[in-house]
């Protein structure tokens, strides 16, 4: 199967790395085999950008190939050792693409400006190590938090050509033979219907002012509805200051003449919708015909009548076309300076809220409570569950922000089902820990065997307590002998 070279739409889809896990390790060294921890964090999971290349016209690249993974980020190692980041992927997209969101149809971004980026699929953050995770009262962690899951999503990529002049009419109306007659662009020019497959786009001078000029090929009646091939590159004309009719004065099919042509491209673009407010020029076409010329000799007036700047040209001896350029030219400099000026780039600095309480909601659903937050839900994300320390950690986190007591006041009972998160929930048997005094809370997560004593302190330890003990027994001796006395 050939791959097509112009693509306009195409379904991507993309996934951020995941974030790599951190680690519970132990210093150990001569004469200090339990040091501390010294685990380190992982790494962040690489991104999906896509970032504007005004050198590309099509979405070709992501036809065949659609689906996009950043790399994960690297595990945490002992010794302090971070995880690397993962390798960031930067997806190249013409001027004008309009990105949705495949799920809900949301518009996320119309990207226009070169060297515009936006983040698609953001990377998981990595999981702390357990030297992270020491505190005062915390001083020995014996695990560390998993990496979190990168972002997924199914996301549609819609090309909308960034042009200044949309050429709309028949096939074969000359609309290509224009814009090679105008700038420097070589479309393919043959006679017969739908030479044109893709659109093009020219750069158009005029004087010290330029402009781009798009055609919109194969529009004929009934393409909005899905005739031909104009319904599938009507959005093409969609950005533009203004809109060409390009007609074919030397037409011998019948039903043809000029004023029925453009009735008839009008119907279409009103039933596409969007365009009412563009400014129409009407460009009569092929004029170096004889006959042609009497036939656009006869439509002027009507044309006129209806309040349509009307300019008869020849593509191919040039009759007209510096006067249509000219009125082109016009119209989107009065497009352009009537458009606001651009903001001035500000750097905005917004500090985030400190000591602001998590956001959560809890829910009766069934036999359960149901749990909702991003916190929440990212700390279930993080924990190892085959470690009791870890989720001993995680008990603490939730009812520090005030899950538990949230559920006491709904009326949650011990051995209650809570279910934390959506679809892929986890679900745990509620046991409120009210009763269990702050003693045995602030052990939690800790490894007893990392917070020893120290060989020379437990040495003075045991010399101190054998000191005191003979002094106890001395006492007791003199005593002895008193009360023989």
């Amino acid at each position: 199967m050939a791959i097509p070279t112009f693509v306009d739409q195409v379904t991507l889809h993309v996934y951020g790395g995941n974030g790599g896990h951190g680690c519970a390790s132990v210093h150990r060294e001569k004469f200090k085999p339990l040091g501390g921890p010294d685990g380190g964090n992982g790494g962040d999971g690489g991104s999906v950008i896509l970032r504007v290349d005004h050198r590309l016209t099509t979405l070709v690249d992501y036809y065949r190939q659609a689906h996009r993974r950043a790399t994960n980020g690297e595990p945490g190692r002992g010794n302090h050792a971070n995880g690397a980041r993962g390798e960031d992927v930067i997806l190249a997209v013409p001027s004008g693409t309009v990105v949705t969101d495949a799920d809900t149809n949301e518009l996320i971004a119309d990207m226009t400006s070169d060297g515009t980026e936006i983040v698609v699929a953001q990377g998981g953050r990595g999981g702390l190590g357990n030297a992270a995770l020491a505190s005062p009262a915390r001083k020995a962690p014996g695990f560390a938090l998993l990496g979190e899951p990168g972002e997924t999503r199914t996301i549609n990529l819609e090309l909308k050509v960034v042009a200044d002049i949309g050429l709309v009419g028949f096939p074969n109306a000359g609309k290509s033979s224009l814009i090679a007659a105008i700038s420097r662009a070589r479309p393919k020019i043959d006679d017969y219907p739908f030479t044109t497959l893709v659109p093009n786009l020219g750069v158009v001078v005029a004087g010290d002012f330029s402009f781009t000029v798009a055609d919109v090929p194969g529009l004929i009646e009934g393409a909005s509805e899905g005739r031909g091939l104009g319904f599938d590159f009507l959005r093409h004309i969609e950005r533009c200051a203004a809109i060409v009719h390009v007609i074919d004065c030397a037409t011998y099919e019948p039903g043809r003449d000029p004023l029925t042509d453009l009735e008839v491209i009008e119907a279409e673009l009103k039933a596409h919708g969007g365009l009412e407010d563009r400014p129409r020029l009407v460009a009569l076409n092929k004029i170096d015909i004889p006959d042609a010329r009497e036939v656009a000799e006869m439509a002027s007036g009507d044309l006129y009548d209806r309040g349509l700047h009307v300019f008869p040209i020849s593509t191919r001896s040039g009759e007209g076309l510096r006067e249509l350029i000219f009125a082109m030219a016009q119209l989107v400099k009065a497009r352009r300076d009537s458009a606001p000026p651009p903001p001035p780039k500000r750097i905005v600095i917004r500090p985030k809220p400190v000591d602001v309480p998590a956001e959560f909601s809890v829910e009766r659903e069934a036999e359960l409570w149901r749990v909702r937050g991003e916190k929440p839900e990212r700390w279930v994300q993080q924990t190892d569950f085959s470690n009791s320390e870890a989720v001993g950690y995680l008990a603490d986190r939730l009812n520090r922000i005030g899950i538990e007591d949230r559920l006491l006041e709904l009326g949650a009972q011990p051995g209650d089902g809570v279910a934390i998160g959506g679809a892929n929930a986890v679900i745990f048997d509620f046991a409120p820990q009210v009763e269990i005094g702050a003693e045995i809370l602030s052990r939690r997560g800790e490894d007893q065997r990392l917070i020893e004593e120290r060989p020379a302190a437990r040495r003075r330890r045991e010399k101190d307590r054998a000191y005191h003990a003979d002094e106890e027994i001395s006492d007791v001796e003199l005593g002895s002998e008193g009360d023989d006395a």
